[in-house]
């Protein structure tokens, strides 16, 4: 795209640290994230990695101010997994519930392999902001756009170009008809009237292209000088000339910057003293605490060492205590068995011994016997009752039999004696 060798190209400042940490060491990582955020939007971030969870966009102090850890960490993690995918190195995209220490671990390891210096510890990428944060994620985003084939350009500064005269003088009449209007209102007001020095210099540009379409000539001053200065006393304080300052000149911003600075100074020369005071205070403060700390520890030695020996006894007990209701809750748990089984028992028992101790069978065994007994009187009534029937039937066949033999001899008889 463009000479790689560019001169002071963005980016260069985020490589390495600082040799020798200055006054302005502390504002480092804000331009480091200002870079590495023009970084990101070179490589379309929003469309291809904040989109794909979707996440805001970074702010420009995102990751130099601490404002939330855990989502802080999570989006260092999904950008330094998106950049070294877009290095050309496959990495696997974290999750929230993997472990930040072999999170941390693996994106340092392919920071190294792309041959970068790592000289602080892991540990300072938890908190998901600071110095070394912007340091990694700026390196790997230097990384990707290499590897994309992307390249700085020199600067391409604008060219300007001159205004014309008819404008200028278009400008000098405007300016010179709104210096009447303000002279006007200024003079109705009694207030005090002064001429802006642009509107001088437009007037001054008037006069003289006035003076060019006129003939040269020779003037000859007729004028007394009595009255010519009586005019000028007169006039005076309508010539007064006064400087508009404008704020965005860099010339008021150096000025302001020396007298912060002797004020600075100034102010620092009246605290220094108190401030060396309090800090001969403070260390005689710590000595003191120091000398105390030692003398406690050497006076209370004996009792540190019994307090250990304390300690030691009653680990030893509470670990005879841990075996010891381990093997209790064994026991009781065994307990419940057998307390179960036993209350089945007597359950058991009791309904044998009430269904034995019952007198409800032995009654009904007695009205089965009553029953018994009144239903055989019974048939032995019917069975008198049908012998008797029986015993009469027999008697009257026998009387009929009888009395037939008897009405056939008698026939017999009465036939023989004639």
């Amino acid at each position: 795209m463009a000479e790689e060798g560019a001169p002071g190209r963005r980016g260069e400042r985020g490589e390495e640290p600082p040799a020798e940490r200055g006054p302005g060491a502390a504002f480092h990582m804000f331009v480091l994230m200002e870079d590495l955020l023009d970084k990101l939007k070179l490589l379309s971030y929003e469309e291809e990695a904040l989109r794909r969870h979707n996440m805001r966009p970074l702010s420009r102090h995102y990751f130099a101010l601490p404002t939330n850890p855990g989502e802080q960490f999570f989006m260092f993690c999904t950008l330094a997994a998106w950049l070294i995918s877009k290095a050309g190195h496959p990495f696997e995209q974290p999750q929230e519930c993997d472990d930040p220490n072999a999170v941390i671990s693996n994106v340092l390891s392919e920071l190294r392999s792309f041959g970068r210096p790592v000289d602080f510890p892991p540990s300072k990428l938890k908190t998901g902001c600071g110095e070394q944060v912007c340091y990694v994620l700026d390196c790997l985003a230097e990384e990707a756009l290499k590897h994309t084939g992307f390249s700085w350009k020199r600067p391409a500064y604008p060219t300007e170009e001159p205004e014309e005269e008819e404008i200028t003088e278009d400008d000098a009449e405007l300016t010179l008809s709104r210096l009447e209007e303000d002279i006007a209102e200024e003079e109705s007001d009694n207030e005090e009237n002064y001429i802006d020095l642009n509107v001088l210099k437009a007037q001054t540009y008037r006069s003289n292209m006035n003076d060019t379409a006129k003939q040269e000539e020779i003037l000859q001053s007729t004028t007394d000088a009595a009255e010519w200065n009586l005019e000028v006393e007169r006039v005076l304080p309508q010539l007064k000339v006064t400087v508009r300052t404008d704020n965005k000149d860099w010339r008021i911003h150096v000025d302001q910057m020396h007298q912060h600075k002797d004020g600075i100074d100034s102010s620092l020369k009246e605290t220094r003293g108190y401030l060396d005071k309090l800090h001969n205070e403070i260390s005689r403060t710590l000595e003191k605490i120091n000398s105390r700390e030692k003398y406690i520890n050497n006076q209370l030695e004996h009792l540190v060492q019994e307090y250990r020996s304390a300690q030691a006894l009653l680990s030893e007990a509470k670990e005879k205590y841990q075996e010891g209701s381990g093997g209790v809750t064994e026991r009781i748990r065994v307990l419940s068995e057998i307390t179960e089984a036993l209350e089945k028992v007597k359950q058991e028992t009791e309904e044998k011994g009430s269904s034995m101790t019952d007198g409800a069978p032995l009654v009904k065994i007695k009205q089965a016997l009553t029953k018994l007994r009144q239903e055989t009187i019974q048939m032995d009534i019917q069975i008198g009752v049908m012998e008797h029937t029986l015993l009469q039937s027999k008697l009257k066949e026998k009387s009929n039999m009888t009395r037939d033999m008897h009405a056939t001899v008698i026939p017999e008889a009465t036939v023989l004696p004639s």
